[in-house]
C-alpha cells in the first residue's frame, strides 16, 4: 500500500514538471522575441505589448490546467 502511494505522488511530480515545462519555455520565448522587436522598433510598442500579453496568458492557462490536473490526481487517484 505504501508503495503505491509513493508512486503516485512521483508519477504527479513528474507530471506536474514536465507540464510546466512546456507553458515555461513558452512564456520566456515569447518574452525574448517581444523585447527583441521593441529593440528593433520601439514605435511598434503598441502593437506588440497586447500580442504579447495574451499570448502569455494562452501559455500561463496550460500551466493551470496543469496544476488542477496535479491536484485532482493527488485527492482521487
Amino acid at each position: 500500500m505504501l508503495e503505491t502511494e509513493a508512486v503516485k505522488f512521483l508519477a504527479v511530480g513528474l507530471a506536474t514538471g514536465l507540464g510546466m515545462l512546456g507553458p515555461g519555455l513558452g512564456i520566456g520565448i515569447l518574452g525574448a522575441a517581444a523585447m527583441n522587436a521593441l529593440g528593433r522598433n520601439p514605435e511598434a510598442r503598441g502593437a506588440i505589448l497586447p500580442n504579447m500579453i495574451l499570448a502569455i496568458a494562452f501559455a500561463e492557462a496550460i500551466g493551470i490546467y496543469v496544476l488542477v490536473v496535479a491536484i485532482l490526481l493527488v485527492f482521487v487517484a
